[in-house]
């Protein structure tokens, strides 16, 4: 007859072997692959979380890659949602044409955008877009409208290529294209210090450093005159949308950007945190993955 003793045993067994299967089914669950865009461009894709759970797609900023929202899709409350994030073209991992209409022409970053989609095959999934990545998110809304989509949050992201919503810093975006390496360096390394009220540590900065470096100089240089549809894009979408920026942001015109948002989308709403810079998803992760997950929650009611 079986002890209690035994009993306990076997149940300690099973719920380690539950847990090595839950371990091993979460590691299972991140996929990366390349989807080929109809300019021929070749993009990196990856995906991590609840395979069955209500998809988000982040979409980074300038000089970026997906790697710059790992506080995301590691967060543990964020691990019941399907997360999608991909390098954009002239980044990263995906392909880096030299001509400056692939990066000039706002409908490329868009076809970009509903390509990743359409392999992912994701249904009304809600776009999440920083800094670069929301202009990504006009130029998508503006091609393909909102129907295939679930909402759109704006995290510090260009609206438009306005001065009145930009922070002027001439000297920055000049010398980012310069052709002397030094000096094109320096001013990475101080244009990603403009992107942080709190700066990151020392490792997060280096690797952020280094994601810059992979950036393409052809799309550094022609990126700065790409076309924005704002008007097409916020004043026809019907989804919710969220504006999340920080108060003390050093590159994007904080108030102008929101109250331009809001008045091409009355519903659109808005979060400001006090404390953060341009990049509050990474200043704050906490109280932003809480916000989030809170956002799209409530918009899977709409």
């Amino acid at each position: 007859m079986p002890t209690p003793a035994l009993f306990k045993n076997l149940s300690t067994l099973i719920l380690c072997g539950a847990l090595a299967a839950t371990a091993s089914v979460a590691h299972a669950e991140r996929i990366s692959y390349n989807v080929t865009t109809p300019d021929g461009v070749t993009l990196a894709v990856q995906e991590s979380g609840n395979p069955s759970g209500p998809a988000i797609v982040f979409i980074h900023g300038l000089l970026g890659s997906h790697l710059n929202w790992d506080n995301q899709v590691n967060a543990p409350e964020l691990q019941r949602y399907r997360m999608i994030t991909y390098d954009l073209r002239g980044h990263g991992l995906s392909g880096k044409p030299v001509n400056a209409q692939a990066y000039a022409e706002g409908h490329r970053w868009a076809d970009d955008l509903a390509v990743v989609m359409q392999a992912a095959k994701v249904t009304r999934p809600m776009l999440v877009g920083w800094s670069l990545g929301g202009a990504v998110i006009s130029n998508y809304l503006a091609r393909y409208g909102d129907g295939q989509i679930g909402g759109a949050v704006y995290v510090d992201g260009v609206i438009e290529l306005k001065p009145e919503q930009i922070v002027a810093h001439p000297q920055v975006y000049q010398d980012l294209n310069a052709p002397d390496l030094k000096t094109h360096l320096d001013t990475v390394r101080e244009f990603l210090g403009l992107c942080f009220h709190t700066q990151p540590d020392r490792s997060t900065f280096e690797r952020l450093f280094a994601n810059a470096a992979m950036a393409s100089w052809d799309m550094q240089r022609a990126v700065q005159s790409m076309d924005v549809d704002a008007v097409k894009a916020l004043g026809g979408a019907t989804v919710p949308v969220l504006l999340l920026y920080g108060a003390q942001d050093a590159l994007v015109q904080t108030k102008s950007a929101i109250a331009r948002a809001k008045q091409l989308n009355p519903r659109a709403t808005s979060i400001v945190y006090a404390n953060s810079g341009h990049a509050p998803f990474l200043e704050e992760a906490a109280r932003f993955n809480r916000d989030l997950a809170g956002f799209v929650d409530s918009s899977a009611i709409h």
